[in-house]
């Protein structure tokens, strides 16, 4: 559930990004800096705050992360500032960049060794879930009722896993100094860097069409039907 509020909250405004730029007054180029900001902030923010709550408990982590989802979705909901806006999108994607570094090795210490390569699958499958069913439902509801409402609407969901998570998720001890790899060592790994290189690449190109997909299909006369458009895509 946590990833899938990531992607809905990362990609949602692609669905909705005629109504966000009339909404806040700037043009759809603009509009699309939403999904840049929230993506300058995974990506500025992901190491310096997994090193910062390394020796943090588990549940304290991930809870933080959700909290973030709260507070920045609904701040997106309620602000009518262009500048306002792109800072409660950056920040959401520093929460975002923060789970991402968390949740396949939390989903690995919930099972046994056998059954962790399992975990991690069910785990990211909030991914894909919120790409194909998540962000087309987001947009029909957005166009339906407002895409502050949209927002509002992730706002309520992250309420809902907060007492989720509280209710049934085991807490795990952070991890010691003598278990902390150094970056260097990270990168130096072989295969890290051509893997890193290749996400980097194919969700640069991905997110430039998605982010932009509704003033697109609109030249081809189908800007009414961009929730359809998303779920096919999806």
């Amino acid at each position: 559930m946590t990833g899938f509020i990531c992607i809905m909250t990362e990609t949602l405004p692609a669905g909705l990004l005629p109504e966000i730029a009339q909404g806040l007054q700037v043009s759809p180029a603009l509009a699309g800096q939403t999904v840049t900001a929230y993506a300058a902030g995974s990506l500025t923010a992901a190491i310096p705050l997994t090193l910062a709550t390394a020796r943090w408990r588990r549940r304290r982590v991930l809870l933080a992360t959700i909290l973030g989802f709260l507070l920045f979705n609904t701040l997106t909901a309620l602000s009518s500032s262009y500048a306002l806006t792109l800072v409660a999108r950056f920040a959401a994607g520093a929460a975002a960049g923060l789970a991402w570094s968390l949740l396949a090795g939390y989903a690995r210490r919930l099972v046994v060794p056998r059954l962790q390569g399992r975990a991690m699958a069910i785990a990211m499958i909030g991914t894909p879930v919120a790409l194909s069913l998540g962000v087309p439902l987001g947009t029909w509801l957005g166009g339906l009722l407002g895409w502050r409402l949209a927002f509002a609407c992730m706002s309520a969901l992250t309420l809902g896993l907060i007492v989720w998570v509280l209710a049934k998720v085991p807490d795990y001890p952070g991890q010691t100094e003598g278990q902390r790899l150094p970056l260097r060592q990270v990168f130096a790994t072989p295969g890290i860097r051509a893997i890193l290189g290749v996400v980097f690449t194919w969700m640069l190109a991905h997110n430039l069409l998605y982010t932009y997909i509704a003033p697109f299909v609109a030249l081809a006369g189908l800007g009414d039907q961009v929730d359809r458009v998303l779920l096919t895509f999806g």
